[in-house]
């Protein structure tokens, strides 16, 4: 297995306080700090002011959605013609971003990032992922709570618009922690298609 190499913000790839440019267009990591005393802690975990002030003029969440995943759970690789918000308010977990938009500059390329909610860890993390790049989540020590919040309704999305692209997809070739037998997947996410797949279609 290759060595997962994570994403860190650096410096030069701040474009504004704490939010930061990726190797993707349209992904954008973001940290908020958390307040810890003996009660326990309070973090701004979605503050989509910053987004449509820094990154997307038109970004309003309208409906916030939470999954819960248990250990060696994986969740993807799903898009949606939304764009989200997302962090990680417990557990600890692997999250790995793909563009799967067929016209972009870097088509086929990941991003891995290491979210670890170590409660003696001042900061906490976020992602901005715009429309349509894929997006999975792989629950490392559950439970994992993933919330997140979308620009658009869920029942007034266009379902054409869904797509899920299988998480062993060869041209990604994403490193698991964990093997397929390990790993817990839905049977959509079993039966989901390959990026080759997804041309022949279009």
């Amino acid at each position: 297995m290759q060595e997962i190499i994570y994403y860190h913000p650096q410096e030069n790839l701040m474009i504004a306080e704490n939010i930061y440019r990726t190797p993707i267009e349209g992904l954008f990591y973001l940290k908020y700090r958390k307040f810890t005393d003996e009660r326990g802690l309070f973090a701004q975990v979605l503050e989509p002011s910053r987004i449509s002030q820094q990154i997307n003029p038109n970004f309003a969440i309208k409906q916030v959605n939470l999954s819960v995943s248990k250990t060696k759970v994986v969740r993807g690789i799903h898009a949606e013609n939304w764009n989200k918000l997302i962090t990680v308010l417990s557990g600890h977990a692997q999250l790995v971003i793909a563009d799967i938009r067929q016209h972009s500059t870097t088509y086929k390329e990941t991003v891995y990032f290491d979210f670890n909610t170590d409660e003696n860890n001042e900061w906490g993390e976020a992602l901005y992922i715009g429309a349509k790049l894929g997006n999975s989540i792989c629950a490392l020590q559950g439970p994992v709570y993933y919330l997140y919040g979308v620009d658009q309704l869920y029942q007034e999305r266009n379902q054409a618009d869904d797509q899920a692209i299988s998480l062993f997809d060869p041209d990604l070739n994403i490193q698991w922690p964990f093997t397929k037998e390990e790993m817990i997947i839905s049977k959509r996410d079993l039966a989901s298609i390959t990026l080759k797949e997804l041309e022949k279609k279009d």
